[in-house]
């Protein structure tokens, strides 16, 4: 077997590897992702709390990267501050090293139980959390076969003389050793995999044990890399992301001139090299967080002075006119308040002009963007959440103030589930069509084109009424909400006399069709909310469309405007 052959069959393996512990991340975000942002809201007061709901979560998504970048997020909305957060990352690099001792046991032979289990569970689970639980189990499945792949491999090759001198070469020097491993993991965009495949080699004495822990090493340097490439022009997620490079390389450069005594402390731990080299890899990162887990103060001061704070104006999820400072005189921050909504406003009509362009161009980059932009439209919605939360907190708040603010929250609301639908709904939507490479009728794709401009008229009439609380602009709002209805009756009544016409094109979208006309018309729901309050207030709603009894059908009755 050719030294190159070798050598691709261990790529593919580390690809399964990385495959298979993508899908364990997608299914646990998928299945419990609101969950886990709430848990780890749960531990803001308290730095213990925060490190222990960072492990906690990291264990589970099995990504440093993921926890650190939700911890950004609370951050950008004002609900965490950075020592917090520096304590969930603390947290993050031991989550990570869990995974690794359960793995570090053989437990190979369980993987095609787990891959039957999920495939059972992914086909009868509908759209319910058993199947993201199901893709969990396939994914696990997919790393221990991984192992084992990699294992076999490895095992009729390992006493090549050349492979040895490969690796005689290359773990001659700590620093070459720490470098190597950190590019690895920065380029697998994983510090699990990276620790795993050292276990492996470890294993079979193709890397020897000071080697090893140097590699460990660069594994945990590297997996800082993804995190700052992550962070883009987000100051509180670059900040982050420092903190915690400065923590990792502390750690290497205090355990680099004592690597043979540390290769001989794990060497009397335990006798089996994989479990050495996890073993240090949790040792070295709960030591890390012993350590600075005190220091999170100073650590914070100095990344705050490195990177200063303040979002910039390249940041469309960061507020840009929330100033604590006014939130004593409601008028002037309610005003901020609004500011920051018509961003958001502004966020959803470029959600709704790039799902229509998408769906017409077949444009997967452009669908890719809809999810960065319902990210951004989240950070503002928290943003504005809080900021109107502590206006609602103020003595002496006048009726006035308490209803904008209410009114406020509740369009903020709103439009993020409108952000939701954009990019849950009508994304995946239009994601199944390019897959499936179909195409909509003229007259199906004109109907969707049609309901697509009434509903960016509504939205412009919504930030009027949101803006002036002009009570006749109300009126025609509710009135577009029927418009809309009607648009809707229309579309799916040609598209049923299309389908009894046998059209093709009618027949091969239906579903797709239906689903979009229906999302579009939630949306409409939604930004039509904006009316509600202000006809409430003034008597010209009524508070519901059932028939007056006694009215016989046929009998003509007042349509709510």
């Amino acid at each position: 077997m050719s030294a190159t052959f070798v050598l691709l069959q261990l790529a593919g393996f580390v690809a399964l590897l990385l495959w298979g512990m993508r899908m364990v991340h997608t299914g646990m975000v998928r299945a419990f992702g609101g969950n886990l942002r709430r848990f780890l809201a749960t531990g803001l007061k308290s730095r213990w709390k925060a490190f222990l709901a960072g492990m906690g979560i990291t264990a589970l998504l099995q990504s440093s990267t993921a926890t650190a970048l939700m911890s950004t997020s609370f951050i950008a909305a004002g609900f965490m501050t950075i020592v917090p957060a520096l304590a969930v990352t603390l947290g993050a690099n031991v989550g990570t090293t869990l995974i690794v001792q359960v793995l570090s046991f053989k437990v190979s032979a369980v993987a095609p139980l787990f891959m039957l289990a999920g495939v059972i569970a992914f086909n009868r689970g509908g759209r319910t959390r058993t199947r993201d639980l199901g893709r969990v189990s396939i994914g696990i499945g997919l790393i221990l076969l991984a192992l084992h792949l990699i294992v076999s491999t490895i095992e009729p090759v390992e006493k090549t003389a050349a492979l040895r001198d490969l690796f005689a070469i290359v773990s001659a020097d700590p620093i070459i050793d720490i470098m190597l491993a950190a590019l690895l993991t920065w380029a697998a965009y994983s510090s699990i995999a990276a620790v795993l495949l050292i276990m492996t080699l470890a294993e079979h004495q193709i890397v020897a044990p000071v080697a090893a822990i140097a590699l460990v090493l660069g594994a945990n340097l590297g997996n800082v890399i993804p995190q700052y490439f992550a962070a883009g022009t987000n100051k509180a997620a670059r900040q982050l992301a420092l903190g915690n490079l400065i923590v990792r390389c502390a750690g290497c450069l205090v355990a680099i001139p004592v690597l043979p005594w540390l290769a001989d402390a794990m060497a009397a731990l335990d006798a089996s090299p994989a479990r050495q080299v996890a073993n240090f890899h949790t040792l070295f990162n709960v030591a890390l967080a012993v350590v600075f887990i005190g220091l999170l103060d100073p650590l914070a001061r100095l990344c705050a002075k490195l990177i200063p704070p303040g979002p910039t104006a390249a940041d469309p999820g960061a507020p840009q006119y929330l100033d604590a400072a006014v939130v004593k005189s409601p008028s002037l921050a309610l005003a901020d308040a609004t500011r920051e909504v018509l961003r958001m406003v502004d966020i959803v009509q470029t959600m709704l002009t790039t799902f229509l362009e998408a769906l017409r161009s077949d444009d997967r980059k452009l669908l890719a963007t809809l999810a960065e932009m319902d990210d951004d439209l989240d950070r503002l919605h928290n943003a504005v959440k809080q900021h109107l939360m502590a206006i609602s907190r103020q003595d002496g708040l006048s009726e006035v103030d308490a209803n904008r603010c209410s009114d406020i929250l509740a369009f903020t609301i709103n439009l993020e589930h409108v952000g939701d639908i954009l990019d849950k709904n009508l994304r995946e939507l239009a994601a199944k069509k390019i897959k499936r490479k179909l195409t909509f009728s003229d007259d199906g794709l004109e109907e969707i084109s049609n309901m697509h401009r009434c509903l960016l008229d509504n939205l412009h009439l919504a930030t009027s009424v949101f803006v002036l609380g002009d009570i006749q602009s109300a009126r025609a709002l509710m009135a577009e909400k029927d418009r809309m209805r009607d648009l809707e009756q229309e579309a799916n009544d040609n598209h049923l006399r299309r389908l009894r016409e046998g059209k093709p094109q009618s027949i091969e979208t239906s579903s797709l069709h239906i689903d979009i006309t229906r999302d579009l018309k939630r949306i409409a729901a939604h930004i039509a909310s904006v009316a509600y309050p202000i006809l409430e207030r003034t008597g010209s709603i009524r508070r519901s469309r059932l028939r007056d009894e006694g009215t016989m059908p046929g009998e003509p009755q007042h349509r709510p405007s």
